[in-house]
This record gives C-alpha cells, sequence and structure tokens, in this order.
C-alpha cells in the first residue's frame, strides 16, 4: 500500500470518528425526536462508510458484507422510526 493511501485512509477515518462523535452529541442534545432520528440515521450511515474505508484499508471482503448489512438495518430502523414518529404506531 502506497503511503499517499495509507495517509488518505487515516485522514478519512479521523473525519469519520469526528463526525460520528457530533452525531451521537446531536443524538443526545437533540430538541426533538426528529433530530434524534436524523442523528441516528446519521451514525448508521458512518459507521457504514467506516466499514467501507477498513474494507479498502485490510483488503478483505467480509468488511463489504458487514457494511451491507448495515445499510439494510439502518434503512429499516429509519423507515420505522419516522413511521412511528409520523402516526405513533409500527404496526397496522
Amino acid at each position: 500500500m502506497s503511503t499517499l493511501l495509507f495517509a488518505a485512509i487515516v485522514f478519512t477515518l479521523a473525519c469519520y470518528v469526528l463526525s460520528m462523535a457530533l452525531a451521537l452529541v446531536r443524538m443526545v442534545r437533540g430538541p426533538s425526536a426528529q433530530d434524534r432520528v436524523l442523528a441516528m440515521d446519521l451514525i448508521w450511515t458512518i459507521g457504514m462508510l467506516l466499514l467501507l474505508v477498513l474494507a479498502i484499508r485490510y483488503r478483505n471482503s467480509a468488511y463489504f458484507e458487514a457494511a451491507l448489512l448495515i445499510a439494510i438495518f439502518g434503512f429499516v430502523s429509519s423507515a420505522s422510526m419516522a413511521k412511528f414518529l409520523l402516526r405513533g404506531e409500527v404496526i397496522e
């Protein structure tokens, strides 16, 4: 692995960790439930991106499968939370 790629991966991981920490702060301090759901969705997305960068770093395809699972679970949880906030119930 070239030093430029290694430096880019380290910088990217640092930015993702910082943005995940800021989203976690928003999720804890969010003034409304919608802010908390949006922060949760952002944390799911950043977690998926973290796994994709780690897959490139370690050249392991298992990270891609884990990122796909995170994407699926993130979408389902965001959709169900949005439906709960709109209607007050998830299952009709």
